[in-house]
């Protein structure tokens, strides 16, 4: 599938009456497995990147060339349209404009970027917002930078939280009016401040971190939500998982007997092992 089709996908995602949940995507091996799950759609987050490349916690470390690489590495791997999110764009407008180039020829779908103060400030400990007009002239610089016109640039805020719900809208709006394809909110709390952002806007939205009482996908359609996303439990699971196997290992446990391994089976499968061993026959004369 070409990155255009990966793209369309996506728009025809977020133009449906439908609300689907990404699957949290950060490697070759998650990419692919999401994908043969049957997920529509894979979210690239700031912080499972931050943790994948880097080994750091999500204070924005990871670089514009470190994240652009690894997405690269799962386009490669899988057809799966992939959300990424691109921070702040790593600077400022002219940076954003850099971001988009660097993530558009990477495959990314869709992209975010959003209007926090990046990377934090010296002697803050709350987290800020940029003003209304410099976020205004990062998504504009977004736009500018699109060379194909399928690819989703989302306008993405968490100003319900950080500053107040009036801000929040006002900031969706300009974005709107500037020709963003979809708002991105995180720190919404109540079904209200959800109701009231619906009613003000009219392009669809993504809703990241509500509350459980907000899990609901027909209530999530009805106020025009097509995307609500489920956190980043993959990295989480594969963390423990590989923390209890070396753990296991190092305190002297055979390997024969560890349990909560990839079968043969499931390896050969994420791996494409059928299709590598068909090429090889086809291009290397050797015997499958």
């Amino acid at each position: 599938m070409t990155f255009q089709k990966r793209r369309k996908t996506l728009r025809a995602t977020l133009s449906s009456s439908a609300c689907i949940r990404p699957g949290s995507v950060y490697d070759a091996i998650s990419i692919r497995i999401a994908e043969d799950l049957g997920f529509e759609l894979g979210m690239f987050g700031g912080s499972v990147a931050s943790l994948a490349v880097l080994g750091d916690p999500d204070i924005a470390l990871i670089t514009l060339t470190e994240l652009a690489e690894q997405m690269r590495r799962m386009s490669r791997a899988s057809a799966l349209p992939v959300l990424v999110d691109a921070d702040h764009g790593y600077g400022n407008a002219l940076n954003v404009r850099r971001t988009i180039e660097e993530l558009e020829a990477a495959g990314a779908a869709g992209l975010t970027i959003e209007d926090t103060l990046l990377p934090q400030a010296f002697g803050e400990t709350k987290t800020q917002l940029i003003s209304l007009e410099e976020g205004l002239g990062k998504v504009k610089a977004a736009l500018d930078a699109r060379r194909d016109p399928s690819l989703v640039i989302v306008g993405r805020t968490g100003a319900v939280s950080i500053a107040s719900l009036d801000d929040a809208i006002e900031r969706a709006r300009a974005y709107e009016a500037a020709g963003v394809d979809a708002l991105f909110f995180t720190g919404i709390k109540a079904k209200a401040e959800l109701e009231a952002i619906s009613g003000a806007t009219r392009l669809p939205l993504i809703l990241g971190g509500a509350p459980e009482a907000m899990s609901d996908l027909a209530y999530l359609r009805e106020q025009r939500v097509r995307i609500a996303l489920q956190g980043h439990a993959p990295i989480s699971a594969a963390t423990k998982a590989v923390y209890d196997t070396l753990k296991a290992l190092r305190e002297g446990l055979p390997s024969k007997v560890l349990t909560g391994l990839a079968s043969a089976d499931l390896t050969a499968r994420v791996t494409r092992e059928t299709l590598v061993g068909a090429r090889s026959a086809l291009f290397l004369g050797t015997k499958r």
